[in-house]
């Protein structure tokens, strides 16, 4: 698959699926430590794939380090559809939304860089973005050290897919190997495995899932369908629900992450993990 992780301009010390490069588009030099937050040295902090939801949803005890799935975050990074930018003397705020969630990012602007060195990016477009979670006056936001338009749709995808895969490893342990090694002890094991948890044949869920849930996702697992999945509205037919409860039932499998949006907000696909 297209490595579409990795290009996160002159970073390179990251854990995820994060090559590196040398390509700066969208990176103002020296902006990250200008926050009135105060900058911190990036070079040894791990990068995390996540959605806004999680930034939203992670656990905080003093509104400065924050864990996702009972795991110390620092860098992170995301990608999500431009929905305001707001324009100050010394920072971009820029509105995101990845369908799970909005954030604000920051980008802290150097006075003494040229303007043609600021990311050409304008609303309605899709970016990904690179910081660090923050929080001030109990609102959280994104430091960003890095921003960038995607030109590829196939760059969201991928991140999804690799947010997903990352939560698992934290939530349920690294994936089975192949030749039986689900039969093996560890966290890998629990709920039937990484493997089966995610979608296999017999549809293993984990334990207290809710019933609306349950039958959300054995209709998408049953029903044939394309690699675009089912829309809410065919889902509510076939089960004879009205949507409200097809999209809560749809909000605890993302969260849980066996199912993913596809074409839109409302159209979703069971995740097989098999292949992390």
């Amino acid at each position: 698959m297209t490595d579409y992780g990795g290009n996160y301009g002159n970073y390179s010390n990251t854990t995820y699926s994060a090559g590196g490069g040398a390509g700066g588009g969208g990176f103002l030099t020296g902006g990250s430590q200008n926050s009135p937050s105060g900058g911190a040295d990036v070079k040894n902090d791990s990068l995390r794939p996540v959605t806004i939801k999680q930034l939203n949803h992670s656990e905080t005890h003093d509104n400065t380090n924050f864990t996702i799935d009972n795991s110390p975050i620092s860098q992170v990074t995301f990608v999500g559809q431009v929905r305001n930018i707001s324009q100050q003397t010394t920072n971009i705020t820029y509105r995101i939304d990845d369908g799970t969630g909005t954030l604000e990012a920051k980008l802290w602007i150097d006075p003494d860089a040229d303007e043609s060195t600021r990311p050409a990016v304008s609303e309605n477009t899709y970016v990904r973005c690179w910081g660090k979670l923050k929080c001030f006056n109990n609102k959280r936001h994104v430091g960003c050290h890095f921003l960038r338009p995607i030109t590829d749709m196939n760059e969201i995808s991928f991140h999804l897919l690799e947010a997903t895969a990352v939560h698992l490893h934290f939530t349920k342990g690294p994936p089975a190997g192949k030749g039986g090694a689900q039969n093996g002890g560890g966290a890998a094991q629990q709920n039937g495995g990484a493997a089966d948890f995610g979608g296999g044949a017999n549809g293993a869920l984990p334990p207290g899932t809710s019933a609306v849930a349950r039958k959300v996702y054995n209709v998408l697992l049953n029903t044939p369908q394309s690699n675009e999945g089912l829309h809410m509205h065919d889902i509510a037919t076939r089960l004879g629900m009205n949507t409200a409860d097809v999209g809560k039932g749809s909000d605890e499998l993302l969260e849980q992450g066996l199912i993913y949006t596809t074409v839109d907000d409302h159209t979703w696909a069971i995740l097989n993990t098999g292949n992390f």
